[in-house]
């Protein structure tokens, strides 16, 4: 197994990780599965600031993680949106885990103290959408900090969204400025 900064060339191999998550699940929001180049623009535009790794094994891409913005305000410096996708075949098999420990790690470096992960949520499990992502998180940490009813909707129903929060660090009255470790 293999964690590594993306490129943009990884573009139509993390696409290919995605697409399936637009197209059969709730779990984005997002209706329409983007081009390889918008997908590549958000990689390269995400990589100006945070951390975008992806997980390979046997040479295959098989996940990737990445930040971005919590909020746009000065005052968010130290926080963080966290996102993980993995290949539907690729789950229960330790590379979360392995790619979301690698992901708070680089965030550390760089003196981000604070990842957030939004999370699509319903009470009750459907065919679109499983509890999978806030065991998931709970597993590494993270706690229920705030929940927005019925703000999205995705296959002619409506879902709620989680917000899950980690502290990565302390948070001293003087914190360092975050940059972009890599």
């Amino acid at each position: 197994m293999l964690i590594r900064s993306a490129q943009v060339s990884d573009a139509p191999a993390l696409l290919r990780i995605y697409a399936p998550y637009v197209r059969d699940t709730a779990i984005t929001f997002e209706y329409d599965v983007p081009s390889e180049a918008e997908f590549a623009e958000r990689i390269e535009n995400t990589m100006k600031r945070y951390p975008y790794l992806v997980l390979e094994d046997g040479g295959e891409a098989l996940g990737y993680a990445y930040a971005g913005t919590f909020k746009a305000r000065a005052a968010y410096n130290w926080a963080v949106e966290t996102t993980i996708y993995l290949r539907l075949d690729a789950h229960g098999k330790g590379y979360g885990r392995a790619l979301y420990t690698a992901l708070e790690e680089e965030l550390k470096c760089s003196h981000f103290l604070n990842a957030y992960a939004c999370i699509t949520w319903a009470e009750q499990e459907d065919e679109y959408l499983t509890h999978a992502s806030p065991r998931f998180h709970e597993r590494m940490g993270y706690h229920l900090c705030g929940t927005f009813r019925q703000c999205g909707y995705k296959f002619g129903r409506w879902y709620d969204m989680i917000w899950m929060e980690k502290h990565l660090g302390d948070h001293g009255a003087n914190p360092l400025p975050t940059y972009q470790s890599h």
